[in-house]
């Protein structure tokens, strides 16, 4: 085989033993055309000496990988969707792969979507169209630039066979994707045994967490499960301001879309704003708009405290409830660190109110300016000044509306302002993610097995990763 010292399996997840998933057989398909492979992320786990050959055995056919999983899984869990209990669902058109160590001794789990049929796939056929997984690594890939704690998309095969769907021209081509994140615990796998009354079961998924993917919560006193709870409690309000800080609306923050790692996942319906819209929303199908961008950080809460209720077979009531009341705090200060840290600035010691975010977002609503080109154009602040205000986004930046923002910007301190230096910030606008975009990239596939336009938009959104360079591109639990 050809792995290199890097690769470190260590499958954990599976030794908890068959309570927790069930063993299933990967789809065989048609055709193994390589479509996406990340090259970085390869060869921090080791994977990137895999030739041909040995990439589609192992992520395309999904045999397992040396020394690691014996054979997929498909995790068990329930989960409220648009906040209606459903005992119904588990991995239906996915399963757990493997599970491998970075040189920072993080846990990550390779995951799948389009992998096939499972116990749980009630009257789906366990496949993922190819469009949809260009969605998944055009969310991913942006929202790594623009520092936010995500999945990584690993792998994209295009697999051959016509797929009928009702949202998209159908027939239409079919993809399995593998991703890479640091857990697929997601908070129904807590629910589906506080379900079933299994506190025995809550209760060993509450180790598993603190040993192996929230070490954090280990150095708490007292009682574990609320010291679980907390700890994720921060690391979802650090995930919901950076959504916020990106501009991005995931679409379906249902609570088996939420991992107690506090990493962003599932990229089915997502949009990111063209410019600051409270009520924005991603799904078609979410008419009340009850995941629309401003509601996220409450909906974040919500399922927080679905997460409390199935931990109380296991955790003290008076402490998980301490837990979650400590939740408004951990996001008041997680917003203001997420859009300084987005606009390359140091917060003010006075700022613990959001002045800059409040007054920012109420001028990018009043004038319509284009939410990533503010960060774009100000990245910095005050280095920024004269290339924003020569842009072809001046007038606005003129208006006596944006005055205040202006005034913000300039009186704190820049962050390693030789940022800008990057051949990026010579570009007229930056690159971003809206609908348009994002169909423009599609398009040409759809129409000609024309990729080109697709991988010109990831090379600009890697550009952009290195020029921002928010210091949060490493899986796991991300450092200032």
């Amino acid at each position: 085989m050809s792995m290199t010292s890097r690769y470190c399996p260590d499958p954990r997840f599976a030794a908890l033993g068959d309570a927790y998933s069930d063993p299933v057989e990967p789809a065989e398909f048609p055709k193994a055309e390589l479509r996406w492979w990340n090259d970085r992320w390869a060869q921090e786990v080791g994977l990137d000496g895999l030739d041909t050959a040995e990439r589609a055995k192992h992520l395309h056919r999904f045999e397992p990988l040396p020394d690691n999983q014996a054979e997929p899984r498909a995790i068990r869990y329930h989960g409220h969707q648009f906040r209606t209990y459903n005992p119904q669902i588990g991995d239906g058109r996915g399963f757990l792969f493997g599970q491998l160590r970075d040189s920072h001794d993080r846990l990550l789990d390779l995951g799948t979507k389009g992998s096939g049929q499972t116990p749980y796939s009630r009257s789906g056929d366990g496949r993922l169209t190819l469009k949809g997984a260009v969605r998944e690594v055009l969310a991913s890939e942006m929202l790594e630039a623009l520092g936010v704690y995500t999945s990584k998309t690993f792998a994209i095969y295009e697999t051959g066979e016509p797929l009928h769907r009702g949202d998209e021209p159908s027939p239409t081509r079919s993809a399995v994707m593998t991703r890479l994140q640091h857990s697929h615990l997601r908070f129904g796998v807590f629910q589906r045994h506080a379900y079933f009354d299994r506190a025995d079961l809550v209760g060993e998924l509450v180790e598993y967490a603190i040993d192996q993917l929230v070490p954090e919560a280990a150095q708490a006193e007292g009682d574990r499960a609320a010291a679980l709870l907390d700890a994720v409690s921060q690391r979802s309000a650090r995930l919901a301001a950076q959504w916020m800080a990106a501009g991005f609306v995931h679409g379906v923050l249902n609570t088996d879309n939420l991992v107690v790692t506090g990493e962003s996942f599932d990229y089915g319906p997502w949009r990111f704003l063209p410019h600051f819209e409270p009520g924005f929303t991603a799904a078609y199908f979410d008419e009340q708009g009850l995941y629309a961008y401003a509601r996220q950080p409450e909906s974040v809460f919500w399922a927080l405290q679905q997460l409390a209720g199935a931990l109380s077979l296991v955790g003290e009531q008076d402490s998980l409830i301490a837990a979650l009341e400590a939740y408004p705090g951990h996001y008041k200060r997680e917003i203001v660190k997420a859009f300084h840290h987005r606009l390359g600035l140091t917060p003010k010691g006075d700022d613990g109110d959001g002045a800059l975010v409040s007054t920012l977002l109420n001028a990018s609503r009043e004038l319509e300016i284009p939410f990533e080109a503010i960060f774009f154009d100000w990245f910095c602040g005050e280095p920024s000044q004269a290339r924003a205000l020569a842009s072809d986004r001046r007038e606005l930046y003129r208006d006596e509306a944006f005055a205040p923002v202006q005034a913000l910007l300039l009186e704190r301190e820049s962050v390693r302002p030789e940022r800008l230096q990057n051949a990026y910030f010579d570009k007229d606008a930056p690159v971003h993610m809206t609908i348009e975009r994002m169909e423009a990239s599609w398009a040409p596939i759809a129409e000609a097995d024309d990729w080109s336009v697709l991988e010109q938009t990831l090379a600009d959104v890697a550009q952009a990763r290195a020029a921002y360079d928010l210091g949060r591109d490493r899986i796991g639990f991300l450092s200032e």
